[in-house]
């Protein structure tokens, strides 16, 4: 089950990368959500997914008295999903008002600060 979720994460960040390399904005932040998405089934997939019983101590005992599920990974993923569905929703309103600005979404056309007449500064090395 961890060989599939490891490969699986690996899919998730490679597809991620390619679109966050794309010129189109949209494309940009459809990576930027699952590449959130393939960090928090990472750190699902570090914990060990194993079925154990929910870590709850019964009365009268100061330790749980069998093996239980690590809580902590399962809570910082709630953050984490909290915190990235905020942020995408974030970008998803300043792409919008960016193409209603500048009539594009593609990145090279919203070079609005450099003047039109003269050509481009080096793209790459």
């Amino acid at each position: 089950m961890e060989a599939i979720l490891a490969v699986t994460v690996g899919i998730f960040f490679a597809v991620s990368i390619y679109l966050m390399l794309s010129k189109h904005i949209i494309r940009i932040l459809l990576g930027v959500a699952i590449f959130g998405n393939a960090v928090n089934l990472t750190i699902f997939t570090t914990d060990r997914v194993v079925r154990e019983v929910p870590p709850i101590i019964p009365e009268g005992v100061t330790v749980p008295p069998g093996i239980t599920a690590n809580p902590l990974p399962q809570a910082l993923i709630l953050t984490a999903i909290v915190i990235s569905f905020s942020f995408f929703a974030f970008l998803l309103v300043l792409a919008f008002r960016t193409y209603q600005e500048l009539g594009t979404d593609d990145t090279d056309g919203m070079r609005v600060a450099e003047p039109k007449g003269e050509e481009l500064p080096p793209l790459g090395y």
